[in-house]
């Protein structure tokens, strides 16, 4: 009886995938929102604007350790970003924009969206590996395992909608 019990598998039920799968469409939308807003932060504020930002954030750590490697870091970031602000400003915008085009199709159930999303997140994962591989990012990784989810959870939302004929699922409610 025991061993039975060990080999029972548990599933996810349709329902609890789908549910799943809208987290991490919600989560996307939300990610392509801060990355959209912090583009146009970095378009439309000045060099100085940045650092009094990064500065402000900082500045109590820095208080009590001088040396606070975070603090640190995120003050040596935001002089980096200011020397390359139009560009940074430019490819935050056109990625959280292009995440949240797919995101909204991908809700509207638009079948050209879910293998579409499946290929620019996973150039996106191959890109964040190459970063992790150079420079080795906790926070990277975090981001690059949370959208390998993403995209198992996008593929297999797309295996349940394979079977209907027209593509139509607004009937199909969950």
């Amino acid at each position: 009886m025991e061993r039975a019990a060990l080999t029972t598998r548990r599933t996810l039920t349709p329902h609890a995938w789908h549910r799943l799968f809208r987290f991490g469409m919600f989560a996307k939308a939300v990610d392509g929102v801060l990355q959209s807003a912090a583009g146009l932060a970095l378009l439309l504020l000045s060099p100085s604007a940045i650092n009094a930002i990064v500065l402000f954030f900082v500045r109590g750590e820095l208080r009590e350790d001088p040396k606070d490697l975070l603090a640190n870091l995120l003050l040596h970031a935001g002089h980096g970003v200011v020397r390359i602000q139009i560009f940074a400003g430019l490819l935050l915008v056109a990625h959280g924009l292009l995440k949240l085009v797919l995101v909204a199709s991908v809700e509207r159930e638009q079948r050209w969206a879910y293998p579409t999303a499946i290929v620019v997140f996973g150039g996106f994962v191959v890109y964040q590996a190459y970063q992790i591989a150079i420079r080795p990012s906790a926070f990277l990784w975090v981001v690059t395992i949370v959208d390998v989810l993403v995209i198992a959870l996008i593929a297999h939302e797309y295996t349940t909608l394979a079977p209907l004929a027209t593509g139509d699922r607004r009937s199909h409610r969950w």
